[in-house]
């Protein structure tokens, strides 16, 4: 078990799981990293997180792979002509806590035959599935707890992400066996400040600690 990290996971691309992440590693004062970066247009997720956590900068970890393409991890180093090496995808050793984001859904390929998901399993650390209140959302997200699972990966709760929709977030909780974390709702704008104080609304922190 490596005791001081969050990683952040989705169901899905464009969850707002970076977003959560942003929130979540400020909320901490976290050290943040991304261990495979996909696509660096407009901006890479480290550099949305810089701007959303308040973090500063030395707290924001280089990633250990980032590729230009945007798409898939496995395909995106193919065509970069890089070869992922797992070894360097170890935890990296920080004092205090520290929030780790995966690519896409629980089930992204990093390589051929090395899934987020198998990852997640060898660092042993908790997993907060984040989920979008959108239709589809029952499916997607017990279908990733059950991949989690299936893989020994503890799982310490979802974060809604979206207008409400109270029962499905109820129905994925119950069903799921997970625990109901909160929901952060779209902020319009969503600076530092905004994100900031919709998750100290939203998100008790000793849910993290």
């Amino acid at each position: 078990m490596h005791g001081n990290a969050i990683v952040v996971t989705g169901t899905d691309t464009d969850v707002g799981k970076t977003v959560f992440a942003a929130a979540l590693a400020g909320a901490l004062g976290a050290h943040y990293w991304k261990p495979v970066q996909a696509g660096l247009d407009p901006s890479s997720d480290a550099a949305s997180v810089a701007l959303l956590s308040g973090l500063p900068p030395e707290r924001i970890l280089p990633e250990a792979y980032r590729l230009n393409t945007p798409c898939s991890p496995h395909r995106a180093a193919e065509i970069d002509r890089v070869v992922i090496d797992p070894e360097r995808l170890t935890l990296p050793p920080v004092s205090g806590p520290l929030v780790v984001e995966g690519a896409g859904g629980a089930l992204v390929p990093l390589t051929r035959d090395l899934l987020f998901a198998d990852l997640f399993g060898r660092w042993g650390a908790p997993v907060v599935l984040v989920a979008r209140t959108a239709l589809g959302t029952i499916n997607h997200s017990l279908l990733s707890i059950e991949a989690l699972r299936r893989r020994g990966v503890p799982i310490l709760g979802v974060a809604f992400v979206g207008d409400e929709q109270a029962d499905s977030e109820a129905t994925i909780a119950q069903i799921g066996g997970v625990k109901r974390l909160g929901r952060l709702p779209l902020l319009d704008p969503l600076d530092a400040a905004t994100l900031a104080a919709a998750f100290a609304a939203a998100f008790d922190l000793d849910d993290f600690r």
